[in-house]
């Protein structure tokens, strides 16, 4: 990894130039935090698997490893058979009794995972709503189901803090400041959890950490530049992940896909448009048709496998088209490697995948230079359940000593 990093900022004087150099104990922590980012996302890995996916010699990993081990943020155990003759070696596994809580706000239910480092998944609660939470009735939601969990997690687990998901518009210190389907403006829900829980808090918009855990952990791990969208009957979100990096964007709002005006005589958006992706592309007016109203996204999968009722496939063509030039226009602008759908926009591309692979291969201006695959998020349910954990796991990752030492 490279040793020195100019910090000369953009729009300034060019004289005098600021360098931050970058000491033997910088570059140790990133290379510490590399390997347990390496083990986090990939699962167990052998030594020599290490340094060939880090570049790093085999003394170095060897000391990493050692040290992540004695901060108690790993642990040895087999790695999966090379083909060779002899016994299986150790390998080296995020250690998931490091844990962190995984909490979804939406307007039916509240729930709440138990995560560990690896995304493995150790117990899981919800408490479904008549009518969508205030901010302090979620809170008490919250509280009362953690406390549930306490006992369990101060026996046998190191509790690293909160990530929360919500389907809104989230600034980067966890305030929301516009939630339509939870009727929540500007509310300092980090800071109200936080205190609640007596722990820190993370908040994040749920399509962003939802694009955050695929290129982790599902059909795009190890794709550096991706679109992920996300739909549901809250609407459409997404996330850009560019050179392996979310896309944040001014104060965190990157993503807002959902709110692209694909019809500008269209229905009314909660936004105050018409004719937003959002309300273009949804569930309500399918499950109206098919006369069902709480199907989740592999009963409708089924449901829309199966119906031959000529106005319910119409609705549907109609949705697939506007997506199509909607995913024509975000390709053109971003040049993704992939495509990720996910939720009811996973389920449109089960029903016209080649419609919609259709746009994304052959529409973007320059498409016959390049390759867009267009996949359908791989984690299904099991994604938002581990999804805001990752922004509780983000201080460990990124500097796994200082972290350690608060556990």
């Amino acid at each position: 990894m490279s040793t020195d990093h100019p910090a000369a900022r953009r729009g300034a004087s060019p004289s005098p130039v600021a360098i931050t150099r970058t000491t033997n104990e910088d570059v140790r922590a990133q290379n510490l935090s590399a390997v347990l980012q390496l083990v986090h996302a990939a699962g167990a890995q052998s030594r020599s698997e290490i340094g060939a996916v880090t570049g790093l010699n085999r003394s170095t990993v060897t000391a990493l490893v050692q040290e992540l081990l004695d901060l108690r943020l790993v642990r040895e155990e087999s790695v999966k058979p090379t083909g060779r003759v002899g016994r299986p070696s150790l390998g080296v596994a995020a250690d998931d009794d490091v844990v962190a809580l995984s909490i979804v706000a939406d307007p039916r239910a509240v729930s709440v995972a138990l995560v560990g480092l690896g995304s493995a998944v150790h117990s899981r609660v919800r408490h479904d709503l008549a009518s969508p939470p205030n901010p302090r009735r979620f809170a008490q939601v919250v509280s009362s189901l953690v406390d549930g969990m306490r006992a369990d997690i101060d026996r046998h687990y190191r509790l690293v803090g909160a990530g929360v998901a919500v389907p809104g518009l989230v600034d980067s210190r966890g305030t929301v400041l516009l939630s339509p389907s939870l009727n929540w403006r500007r509310e300092q829900l980090a800071h109200r959890l936080s205190d609640a829980l007596r722990m820190p808090v993370a908040v994040g918009n749920d399509a962003s950490v939802g694009a955050m855990a695929e290129t982790h952990f599902g059909v795009a791990r190890g794709v550096g530049n991706v679109l992920y969208l996300s739909g549901s009957m809250n609407g459409i979100g997404g996330g850009l992940v560019f050179d392996g990096s979310l896309l944040r964007g001014t104060s965190g709002f990157a993503g807002e896909f959902g709110h692209t005006v694909v019809n500008p005589a269209g229905s009314l958006c909660s936004c105050g448009r018409r004719g937003c992706l959002q309300v273009e592309v949804n569930p309500a007016t399918v499950l109206a048709l098919l006369g069902r109203r709480g199907l989740d996204e592999d009963e409708l999968d089924i449901e829309l496998g199966i119906v031959r009722d000529p106005v319910v496939l119409a609705e549907v063509a109609r949705q697939v088209d506007v997506l199509s030039v909607a995913l024509t226009n975000f390709v053109n602008a971003f040049a993704p490697e992939m495509v990720v759908l996910s939720g009811y926009l996973g389920v449109l591309l089960a029903t016209s995948r080649e419609r919609l692979s259709e746009a994304v291969r052959l529409h973007p201006v320059g498409s016959e230079g390049r390759t867009v695959r267009l996949e359908r998020a791989r984690m299904r349910s099991h994604l938002m359940q581990i999804a805001p954990a990752e922004l509780a796991f983000e201080a460990v990752l990124n500097d796994p000593s200082a972290a350690a030492s608060r556990l």
